[in-house]
């Protein structure tokens, strides 16, 4: 695409945000923004070089774990540089909204669904990223497991494999299934998987793919895009891995698969609002969410953007998106539970 006529959807936009935000006492005519972010800065930094070549609005980067983030915020106060925090799941950007770190967003011109908007408006979705099994295509049909409940089953006793209950992909997942079938079920459910596990949870998504493929267990709990990472990566003996298993989405029949976002909110103490709506924006235009598809493998929460070959070959993937919004209240819940039942 022409540098020429990238992002023109945007300017239209840009144009209103000036009129609504010129005249609010709280923003400044700083020609920059900072932002904190959980999301490493080679995933979204040529996104806001677009931003910066398109608006001349300069983007700094902070980056770190998101909970160190939200650590510094609370921290700095009044004082805090940041404009705009990003993060990895709804829990987190939750966490920050309750303690209040974050102001309200002007949501009017930002066309996607109501389930990827925070309730009270304090933060947006930027992707969707889909918790899924992995599973061996040696020792497993790929209509063996059809949803999460499965798992619990007799017949996956020692071969399941997934990173620990301190990981807050795994803290949402639980979350949702409090919030689909009440915490006393789900406990059983999760109790059940639990007995299941091949060894002691640990490493990351990837590791769990590689046990996979190593048959040291038959299914991993994964998000969907690290199996993507694998299959395309420069590396030939992870592509080799990635060969050896393959992905199956969940719950298709029932409530949709377990989707967590990555999500943005405007810092409580910005100085520079107008800003930071202009990047949010520009972040969820059709140019930008069909670039991070491409990058990132995650699927753009605006539904008119294109996405990858791949993720179109896997056709249209049923969502359990609904209840996104109440993840992070049950994260505590989620996290008492896993504990409860020996999710080490």
């Amino acid at each position: 695409m022409q540098n020429t006529c990238f992002f023109r959807n945007y300017k239209a936009l840009q144009v209103i945000l000036v009129l609504i935000f010129t005249f609010s006492p709280a923003i400044s005519n700083a020609s920059e923004l900072n932002v904190y972010s959980g999301r490493k800065a080679k995933l979204i930094k040529p996104l806001f070089d677009r931003f910066h070549a398109e608006t001349g609005i300069k983007v700094n980067i902070v980056t770190a774990k998101s909970d160190a983030l939200i650590k510094r915020i609370e921290a700095e106060g009044e004082s805090s540089p940041a404009d705009i925090f990003i993060t990895v799941d709804a829990g987190r950007i939750d966490r920050a909204k309750k303690m209040g770190l974050l102001q309200n967003i002007d949501t009017t011109y930002m066309n996607i669904s109501k389930n990827y908007i925070d309730i009270d408006k304090k933060w947006v979705g930027l992707s969707k990223r889909i918790r899924t099994i992995i599973y061996s295509k040696k020792n497993v049909s790929n209509n063996e497991i059809t949803k999460f409940e499965d798992l619990g089953k007799n017949n996956w006793k020692g071969r399941i494999c997934v990173r620990s209950s301190n990981n807050i992909y795994n803290q949402s997942l639980v979350a949702s299934l409090i919030i689909n079938h009440g915490e006393k079920k789900a406990e059983k459910i999760i109790k059940n998987i639990v007995e299941n596990f091949a060894k002691k949870p640990s490493g990351n998504d990837r590791a769990q793919i590689t046990a996979v493929a190593k048959n040291e267990c038959d299914v991993a709990i994964v998000n969907h895009y690290y199996y993507i990472m694998m299959l395309n990566s420069k590396d030939e003996e992870k592509r080799k891995i990635a060969k050896q298993v393959d992905i199956n989405f969940l719950n298709q029949n029932d409530r949709g698969a377990h989707v967590n976002i990555s999500a943005i909110g405007i810092a409580k103490y910005s100085k520079s609002v107008a800003n930071a709506h202009k990047l949010i924006i520009f972040l969820l235009s059709k140019e930008s969410q069909e670039w991070y598809a491409k990058v990132n493998n995650e699927y753009p929460v605006n539904e008119n953007a294109s996405t990858t070959d791949l993720l179109d070959s896997w056709g249209k993937i049923k969502l359990d998106d609904s209840v996104i919004n109440k993840l992070g209240d049950l994260n505590t819940n989620a996290v008492k539970l896993m504990d409860r039942v020996g999710w080490q």
